[in-house]
């Protein structure tokens, strides 16, 4: 008798991204020792996967170099064997620099973008750009494409990862190519991203009916999308993504301690709605992860 694992969620806490930065969240981190003691948190309280942007430990700021990525990788090994690595294919600015990652450590999963896009930070109260302005999200079929071969090629699931419709219907027409995927596909629908489209239950009802039946699926949302987004998902079946690289606060409007902070709230969401969370070994069937 196989299984039967329809109640269960998984819980992704993404521990850095590209934007957040110590000065807006001491959190975030930074170093390879950091990104292994976060993942350690997020496991114990309740995460199946933690998705990485592997930094440079000196400035801050998001690193291509896949030494550095490595040490990253093997802190999280060592402080948390269990818990599945999804490595973003989004840091680099050439395509071989995208794509290196995959190629050099074969992750389980990894995250794949599906449009170009503008890519900015503003206020959504005042219409201001904060930053980035000239921000420019490039995503094009050539480079999909590449990405979903060499990720076939490791073995790595792609996270599917889509900001508004037009990135759905990308995808939706590669997938009659019968070379690119492993099916069932597995989404993550993305809020809130300016220059993508913000959460309501309509887009995200809409997204659903396009999507192909059997997909699996998660949320994660920009600031307060992130909780309305996860409330909704763990009521509809889905999965939810917390973490300081979407938001760098809790529901009351505090700093997060942490990303752990965060999978605890959405370890009590899941509870609330009547399911229990998943573990790695749970997610990695859930997921289809083929390694």
């Amino acid at each position: 008798m196989s299984e039967d694992l329809s109640n269960k969620l998984v819980i992704s806490a993404a521990l850095a991204g590209a934007f957040t930065r110590k000065e807006q969240n001491p959190a975030v981190p930074y170093t390879p020792e950091e990104f292994g003691d976060e993942a350690k948190k997020c496991y114990d309280a309740g995460a199946a996967v933690v998705h990485i942007h592997a930094r440079d430990p000196e400035t801050g700021f998001p690193t291509a170099d896949l030494d550095k990525i490595k040490a990253v990788i093997d802190n999280i090994h060592e402080k948390a064997p269990e818990i599945i690595i999804n490595i973003t294919s989004s840091t680099g600015i050439t395509l071989e620099q995208r794509v290196a990652p995959t190629k050099t450590f074969k992750p389980l999963i990894s995250s794949l973008n599906t449009n170009s896009m503008n890519y900015s930070i503003g206020n959504f109260k005042t219409g201001e750009i904060m930053a980035n302005p000239d921000g420019i999200f490039r995503n094009t079929f050539q480079t999909i494409q590449v990405l979903l071969k060499e990720m076939k090629k490791a073995k790595t699931k792609p996270e599917i990862e889509v900001y508004d419709f037009g990135g759905l219907y990308n995808i939706l027409f590669l997938n009659k190519k019968q070379d690119l995927f492993d099916r069932p596909l597995h989404f993550q629908f993305v809020f809130g991203v300016l220059g993508g489209i913000p959460f309501s239950y309509q887009n995200l009802a809409g997204l659903l009916n396009l999507s192909p039946p059997e997909s699996s699926w998660s949320v994660c949302g920009v600031a307060k999308d992130q909780f309305r987004a996860g409330l909704c998902a763990a009521a509809m079946e889905g999965h939810i993504r917390v973490g300081l690289e979407d938001n760098i606060r809790v529901p009351d409007g505090c700093l997060a301690k942490g990303s752990w902070e965060q999978v605890e709230w959405a370890a009590k969401v899941a509870a609330l709605a009547g399911r229990e969370v998943a573990t790695p070994e749970e997610a990695r069937k859930l997921f289809n992860l083929l390694q």
